[in-house]
């Protein structure tokens, strides 16, 4: 009978057993450690590698049994199935009756305990390595014929003990013809042996095991074991025992020879890495670099609190920039540098709980420097820091009760203004949001932009920090109000509104390109120009917008005297530069908000290089009657429909009685002979 050499996977355990995690399987394992050691030592063949090879490799098949995952136990008890009268119960052998003594002979040790699900699980393991370990005797046959030595098993990889040879002690006369009994049967057969033995199963389990650790012949190897007596006493002997081991050296003249020679190599290979790396020649993967282990001044420096970058309070009224980086650093926290180096920290490194967002197009590394502090402080449940690199704001939060997890945000601020460096979202609690106003803002306020007519509700300034103010948020199908914040500085007024990220958009209106605060939307015009298209700011949370402006760019009368319409186009500029969102926005008289009649993503139209646009509407008469509605910008000279609709109008104004569902495709003239399609 050959052992078996697996040419393909085993087949998997059965799936019949409990599912069995790594904890489980890891606590059988510990526990029953030199249980399975000496089932894994009695199945390899004595005659490979001597004793210490054989010592080491038991012990490294029994540290690898471990699975990778949650695995199903065999259907197979990890003791025996115990009988009336308390023996285990063992299938008859064909041909041969019951041996009852060598039965009541087996070892009946506390480690032949029940192991569990997960002990039956790493003892099959372990049985399907040890019979991989076993070298083919049909192998080794055609070698000898060759007139070759067999080949003994390869070293295992884990444990290694360096210098000294470990091995069993001896034993007496009766150990050693066990061992060679036991040496002269196959892999299989030994592996019956020894799972009858100290493991006391029945024939019936023994044959489930061999064969889910893929032994061709289980029953061949049942058959083969019934040759060796069944002397499982002595395996109580020291000789059995691979857990308690002598130490002898190993042969010293020949390490010494080996050590020579690895220095040797060592040399040689150091010189070849030398001229390799000369200048020129060679290879230099990263030039002038320093090692991937050396540490960068700058980003040590820019996880020092005490490098923060601290403006005074008086320089903004000197400075001929007026942004972020003429804030000074306010709050009561701004010298707590406990929360000032976990914000760097986290800023460098988030952890896992830590929760990062970003507005498009904003990177969320680590800062390349000392950054500049702007706020550190309590805001409501949280302790909040503010931080501006020139590029980036970050805000860092940790929740005040000390509970774990942080908030880490970004938002893109390069290039930004008077206007859009006025305020900062500190915090959202309850629907409200408190901000942190720029130093030159004198007074704040809050102002529902549906009700143009309304007054303005003051709002308290705290260290530039205000009180709550309710942010817009519509309900779903209806908008009634969108608060928005007034700032009062030197230059005069404008409105920010809160679009779900750290900095405010800026609201404006009027003509694109209108110069400084002559497009501030807080004047009463201004005012009325959104206040139909407030909640079409909604379409445009968390995409990086650094200003939205509403430009009214026609007016039209309406079939069967119905009143005039307003068109007005909103265009949200972004701080990336890309993305921008044009909505062309058609109003009657009597309906409470605009319906977007087109809309559409990076395109110029209603812009500074493109102040101009055509759009049109499908639109339903009181009288039941359905019109194409069209309109384009000051400057347009003809409008004309193709399509489901035809018809040319002079001027900036269409108006063609149509179907119900109609399209229709419309192209104008400019006054300077240039075309202007329609917004889609």
């Amino acid at each position: 009978m050959q052992s078996q050499h697996a040419a393909k996977r085993p087949a998997p355990p059965s799936s019949d057993g409990p599912l069995v995690d790594v904890g489980q399987a890891e606590a059988a394992l510990v526990e029953h450690y030199p249980r399975l050691v000496r089932l894994a030592y009695l199945m390899l063949p004595p005659e490979q590698g001597g004793r210490s090879r054989r010592v080491l490799t038991a012990h490294a098949l029994v540290q690898r049994a471990l699975p990778r995952g949650r695995t199903a136990a065999p259907a197979i008890p990890a003791q025996p199935r115990q009988s009336a009268d308390g023996r285990a119960a063992h299938a008859a052998r064909p041909g041969r009756r019951p041996d009852r003594a060598a039965q009541a002979a087996r070892p009946a040790r506390a480690d032949d305990e029940d192991g569990g699900p997960g002990y039956a699980l790493v003892r099959l393991q372990v049985v399907r390595t040890a019979l991989r370990a076993c070298p083919s005797r049909r192998r080794g046959a055609r070698r000898r014929r060759a007139g070759l030595s067999a080949l003994p098993p390869l070293p295992p990889l884990l444990p290694q003990v360096w210098g000294l040879r470990l091995f069993p002690r001896s034993g007496g006369a009766e150990e050693l013809a066990l061992e060679q009994r036991l040496s002269a049967l196959s892999g299989p057969a030994r592996a019956a042996w020894v799972l009858r033995g100290p493991e006391r199963l029945s024939d019936d389990d023994v044959r489930a095991v061999l064969t889910d650790a893929g032994a061709a012949d289980a029953a061949g190897a049942l058959r083969e074991a019934d040759r060796v007596p069944a002397e499982y006493r002595l395996l109580g002997s020291p000789a059995f025992d691979p857990c308690s081991l002598q130490a002898r050296p190993t042969d010293l003249v020949r390490r010494r020879r080996r050590l020579k020679a690895a220095l040797a190599a060592g040399a040689a290979l150091v010189v070849c890495g030398a001229l390799f790396g000369l200048p020129d020649d060679g290879w230099g993967p990263d030039g002038a670099a320093a090692p991937p282990y050396a540490l960068n001044r700058a980003a040590q420096a820019a996880l020092d609190p005490g490098k923060l970058t601290r403006v005074s309070p008086a320089v903004w009224k000197s400075s001929a920039r007026t942004d972020f980086s003429v804030w000074p650093a306010r709050g009561d926290l701004a010298g707590d540098a406990g929360l000032l180096r976990r914000a760097l920290a986290v800023w460098a490194r988030p952890g896992e709980r830590v929760r990062v967002s970003a507005t498009p197009g904003t990177p969320s590394g680590g800062p390349a420097g000392p950054p500049q502090l702007l706020y550190a402080g309590t805001v409501d449940n949280a302790r909040v820091v503010i931080l501006h690199d020139g590029l980036r704001i970050t805000r860092y939060a940790e929740p005040l009760d000390g509970a774990e997890g942080a908030a880490l945000d970004f938002a893109r601020v390069d290039g930004a203004d008077r206007a859009g460096a006025s305020a900062l979202v500190l915090g959202r609690s309850d629907g409200n949001v408190r901000y942190l106003t720029a130093p030159w803002v004198r007074s704040a306020g809050a102002r529902d932009l549906r009700e143009p007519g309304a007054d303005t509700a003051d709002l308290s300034l705290t260290d530039g920090v205000t009180s709550p103010l309710a942010g817009p948020v519509p309900k779903p199908g209806s908008c009634t109000s969108w608060n928005v914040l007034e700032l009062t500085d030197g230059t005069g007024t404008r409105l920010v509104t809160d679009l779900g990220e750290l900095v405010p958009a800026v609201l404006t209106a009027g003509r694109p390109g209108a110069a400084g605060e002559a497009g501030a939307a807080a004047g009463a015009e201004a005012l009325r120009t959104w206040s139909p298209f407030a909640c079409s700011l909604a379409s445009m949370r968390s995409a990086g917008v650094r200003s939205v402006n509403a430009w009214a760019f026609a007016e039209q009368p309406l079939p069967d005297a119905s009143g005039s319409a307003a068109w007005v186009c909103t265009r949200a500029e972004t701080w990336q530069g890309g993305g921008t969102r044009v909505l062309a926005q058609f109003h009657t008289p009597g309906a409470p908000v605009g319906a977007v009649a087109a809309r559409a993503e990076d395109v110029p139209q209603c812009g500074e290089r493109e102040p101009r646009v055509l759009a049109g509407v499908l639109w339903k008469s009181g009288a039941g009657t359905w019109y194409l509605l069209a309109a384009g910008s000051r400057g347009t000279t003809s409008v004309t429909a193709t399509g489901g609709v035809e018809g040319t109008a002079q001027g900036n104004l269409l108006t063609l009685e149509a179907e119900q569902g109609a399209q229709a495709d419309l192209e104008g003239t400019l006054e300077n002979g240039d075309p202007v399609t329609g917004l889609r």
